[in-house]
């Protein structure tokens, strides 16, 4: 057994090594070694110590480890040497089919609609229209495009059927009720959390461990709380170590140390070179048009326009969607996600595969209400290429589990399972009831997972759930959320007896605080 562990732990070095090998901290750090040997303290007889301590002293060791950790929060734990790329993408072959024919569909949308609007996926801009694009940069939603014959790919609640529909060929469910069918919508048998597990994985948000979110902590006042928290918080900040400020976030972010330490956590820095990064990004947005282009305006101007809070970032959003669009190094991430980039063909070579590329560049195809994925974080981050590089990292750990088919614990079928699981054993007369007048309670839940409740919360809100999100680097808590949402309307939910008049009691989730209601539901209710 040791011996397996070794080999595990030697395989995540070797694999960590080989990604932080090509990075720019990697040149970084072998400039300063050189620069450092012209120091007097450097000795030839203890070179390699010297060289270290060196490091150490000077704060590069601690980017290497929060590098490192960075590394170990989203690259899945190595599998056996001989799994093929298939299986750490996703280990269920029907979880892997059923993703795949889901990919066929959208990209069949897609195309039917370039068909349909005689529009090519991609064009070069003429010169004239670049200038115009750059000149307008920063206040693109002036432009009212007429976009009437556009229609998003997709909609949560199509992915929601596909999900429904989703069964496991080895696992004996057929037709007849009987006890072991699963009387919610998804119907494939995955692990998931119980509440004794919950409590035990979020034990941080227990009601004896103080947080921000709640103005009436029992043991300390509220502002006792508040001013040490600062005060750590600061302290985490100053050491700049990821690890500790993953933990710290558990309980919460100060208002005004929120962007720090989300940066830090994401071991994102703006060095030059990002800035640099960006701007190539934006020159490729402003030589070339897409189609997807007209897809984000859409759903820009179906979404983030239309709400209260985020109606006055459209700029932004639309500078960050569009250079997310072009950027390929998103594609690193479908290695250990279970979605596979779709590839479009050169005109004129339609299936020749050295003319195949990858469509759209970062293999990305938006959906409705993708644009509220980046909406919130605009409210810390006002310079553009940081918001940028925060929303791909936020992006690449955890918001592309949420529309992708998998059997991971925080992808977006165990979530719907988790939610399902927790209602129908803990509030069973609520889950039948809803059940039997045809409100399931997953068909009102599932837009507010997908979207990470943005949009549904208020943004204070929203931003001290997604502070769970990080510390806890998991989205389980969206489904936990979700289920004491329900649990917090019970009363009225058992009084209607239809679907409109459930989700007509729920339509509103902007007054809700989302710590009391976790802490409630997982730790307040009898089990």
């Amino acid at each position: 057994m040791m011996l397996e562990q070794d080999t595990g732990l030697s395989l995540a070095i070797a694999q960590i090594v080989q990604r932080l090998k090509g990075s720019s901290l990697h040149s970084q750090l072998e400039r300063q070694a050189r620069g450092s040997l012209h120091k007097p303290e450097i000795k030839l007889e203890s070179l390699k110590e010297d060289i270290k301590e060196f490091l150490k002293t000077s704060g590069w060791e601690k980017r290497l480890q929060n590098a490192v950790y960075s590394e170990l929060n989203v690259f899945p734990s190595p599998c056996h040497p001989a799994a093929p790329p298939e299986h750490i993408k996703e280990p269920l072959v029907y979880m892997r089919k059923a993703q795949g024919s889901w990919e066929k569909r959208i990209l069949k949308s897609l195309n039917s609609m370039c068909t349909e609007l005689s529009i090519p996926l991609a064009r070069k801009r003429p010169i004239g229209e670049q200038k115009e694009l750059l000149n307008k940069w920063n206040e693109m939603g002036t432009d009212e495009p007429d976009l009437t014959l556009f229609r998003p790919v997709y909609a949560p609640k199509d992915f929601l059927e596909v999900l429904m529909n989703l069964r496991n060929p080895n696992y004996e469910n057929g037709d007849q009720p009987s006890f072991r069918n699963h009387l919610g919508l998804i119907q494939v048998p995955l692990k998931v959390k119980d509440i004794p597990e919950l409590k035990d994985y979020f034990s941080e948000l227990g009601l004896n461990t103080g947080q921000l979110g709640i103005d009436d902590s029992t043991q300390v006042p509220p502002e006792l709380f508040e001013n040490e928290h600062v005060r750590v918080g600061q302290t985490v900040l100053t050491e700049q170590d990821s690890a500790a400020a993953q933990q710290y976030v558990r309980q919460g972010c100060p208002t005004a140390l929120r962007a720090e330490l989300w940066a830090l956590i994401l071991n994102i820095s703006n060095q030059p070179e990002d800035i640099l990064y960006y701007e190539q990004l934006k020159s490729s947005v402003i030589q070339h048009d897409l189609l997807v282009d007209s897809l984000i305006y859409k759903d820009v101007k179906l979404t983030a326009s239309n709400d209260d809070y985020y109606f006055v970032f459209e700029d932004y959003l639309y500078q960050v969607l569009l250079c997310f669009s072009r950027d390929t190094s998103v594609l690193e991430h479908f290695s250990y996600n279970s979605a596979t980039p779709p590839k479009s063909y050169i005109r004129g070579k339609l299936g020749m595969e050295e003319y195949a590329v990858f469509y759209p560049p970062n293999g990305v195809i938006p959906f409705h209400g993708f644009s509220m994925y980046v909406a919130p974080l605009c409210f810390l981050y006002h310079e553009p290429s940081k918001l940028y590089q925060i929303f791909r990292e936020m992006y690449v750990r955890f918001f592309f589990r949420l529309h992708s088919i998998s059997s991971h614990p925080s992808g977006i079928v165990s979530l719907c399972l988790l939610f399902e699981t927790l209602l129908q054993t803990h509030l069973p007369q609520l889950f039948y009831h809803l059940r039997e007048i045809g409100a399931q309670p997953l068909r009102i839940s599932f837009k507010w997972m997908v979207r990470a409740f943005s949009g549904y919360l208020a943004t204070d809100q929203l931003l001290l759930l997604w502070d769970r999100i990080l510390g806890y680097n998991s989205l389980e808590i969206l489904a936990v959320l979700a289920a004491a949402v329900f649990a917090f309307r019970a009363v009225n939910l058992m009084e209607v007896t239809s679907l409109a008049a459930a989700e007509a009691v729920l339509a509103d989730l902007s007054t809700l605080k989302v710590m009391p209601l976790l802490q409630i539901f997982l730790f307040a209710t009898v089990t």
